[in-house]
């Protein structure tokens, strides 16, 4: 965004939420996978300001944490959580010095917030030279919002909070509201900050009092309409977090059908903002995707599918009720149904991966086939493997995880237990039923199976 002056962000995010019924901090409830905060800090990057700071207060170190990319001066710490405008007054300092000629001021609760609106609203401030400016918003039922009072000429006079608002004080009930999103001046605002004081009904000192004092200051104050965008609103419940949640969700279903991907029963599809899936894959939802997984074309991902943190490549099948977290599918493979892939399983090109099978940091090579009923954990398995139904590399002693390395071409025979550390040399065969404690040469038989004996049955 071209802007004239130095313009930074600042993002509230102190707040408790107490109408959220939790002890989580609000910022940090999450729509398909991301917290709030991460919509709003992305809608403030597409602008390209100077900077983006984020006050902090309630569960401080739990937002630090969900966002360890940021360093500390991109934070600011309300160690009291006592209004709006407290938060802008313990702000300031942090943004003087970075030199600002003003500051766009968002909430950290509303994650549909269009960077659109917020672009228009940096653009109009500035070209109408603006102190104070702030968007709204229409809504036929006001409810707990603020009211945004103009006089006889239209103009902004004050913006009343919701608890402090009486109808018959002007006229009737408003229906243009505070969006809670402001343009602030930094030369200009600060004398007012000074002047901000609790007395109203929450005992609070609220940032919307500056319209009032800037008007009283004959400063320039601007209120920019927002229309009845309902990204502008904020969550405060988890009613209101699940209906933006869907409104999220219906966006990008409808995107990604746009670009050419085939999302049967759309509505049951959850995909995450961050999840990129080429066009020619086919979806059948119910199923969800989140974080950065990546979806190659031509692959189709079948119902009751979860899928985190994963890569899949091109021409592969996921079938039904798979799970995947941090897990890499190449090319061509087939996986589920009923499978589990944890953290760091690899399954190469033209594997397959079937029912009841989990794997956890280890790899199954090119061609090589789990069919059934297997768990392989910490396990290297070569190429052309084939894995009968019933192993289990037996990987942790109680107290420390140990390898199994499997060669190509080898075949491990049903019910078998590979105890590690073991290795079992490429085209080794092992037989059905055995426990395997000693490594297996290459080309050869490994087999622990007692002699099956017949005694005369007990009446």
């Amino acid at each position: 965004m071209n802007t004239t002056r130095k313009t930074g962000a600042l993002v509230l995010a102190a707040g408790k939420g107490t109408r959220m019924k939790s002890s989580k901090p609000k910022v940090l409830h999450t729509l398909l996978g991301e917290p709030m905060l991460w919509y709003v800090h992305r809608a403030l990057e597409v602008l390209s300001l100077s900077s983006i700071t984020t006050v902090i207060g309630h569960g401080a170190d739990q937002v630090r944490r969900a966002f360890a990319e940021l360093t500390d001066d991109a934070f600011v710490l309300q160690t009291e959580q006592r209004g709006t405008g407290h938060a802008l007054q313990e702000a300031w300092p942090a943004l003087k010095k970075q030199q600002l000629d003003a500051v766009l001021v968002a909430n950290g609760d509303t994650p549909l917030v269009p960077a659109a609106r917020l672009r228009q609203l940096v653009e109009e401030s500035e070209a109408r030279n603006a102190d104070i400016a702030f968007l709204t918003i229409s809504l036929d039922k006001p409810g707990a919002y603020g009211r945004v009072i103009r006089d006889e000429n239209g103009f902004a006079k004050a913006i009343v909070e919701a608890k402090d608002f009486h109808p018959e004080d002007h006229g009737g009930e408003v229906h243009e509201i505070n969006a809670g999103i402001y343009w602030l001046n930094m030369e200009r605002v600060p004398p007012l900050l000074g002047q901000l004081n609790n007395n109203n009904a929450s005992g609070e000192f609220y940032i919307t009092d500056l319209v009032a004092l800037g008007v009283q200051q004959g400063l320039t104050v601007l209120a920019v309409d927002g229309g009845t965008d309902p990204g502008l609103l904020g969550v405060n419940s988890p009613a209101e977090l699940v209906r933006s949640e869907e409104l999220l969700r219906a966006q990008i279903v409808d995107g990604l059908l746009d670009s050419g991907v085939l999302v049967h029963n759309p509505a049951a599809a959850f995909i995450g903002p961050k999840a990129e899936i080429e066009p020619g894959c086919e979806l059948f939802g119910p199923l969800e995707i989140y974080g950065k997984s990546r979806i190659s074309g031509e692959t189709c991902v079948q119902s009751h599918c979860r899928i985190d943190n994963s890569v899949i490549g091109a021409g592969s099948i996921i079938k039904a009720f798979t799970h995947l977290e941090n897990a890499q599918v190449d090319a061509s493979c087939q996986v589920g149904p009923y499978t589990r892939l944890r953290p760091s399983a690899h399954v190469c090109d033209g594997a397959k991966v079937g029912n009841f099978v989990e794997m956890k940091k280890s790899t199954l090579g090119k061609g090589s086939k789990a069919s059934h009923l297997t768990y392989l954990g910490d396990a290297q398995v070569g190429k052309d493997v084939n894995i009968g139904a019933g192993t289990i590399t037996c990987n942790y002693d109680g107290k420390n995880k140990y390898t199994t390395v499997i060669g190509d071409e080898s075949f491990i025979g049903s019910n078998t237990s590979l105890v590690a550390p073991v290795e079992i040399g490429a085209k080794a065969l092992v037989g059905a039923g055995s426990v395997i404690t000693h490594n297996v040469s290459e080309n050869s038989l490994g087999i622990t199976r007692a002699k099956q004996k017949e005694l005369p049955r007990r009446k």
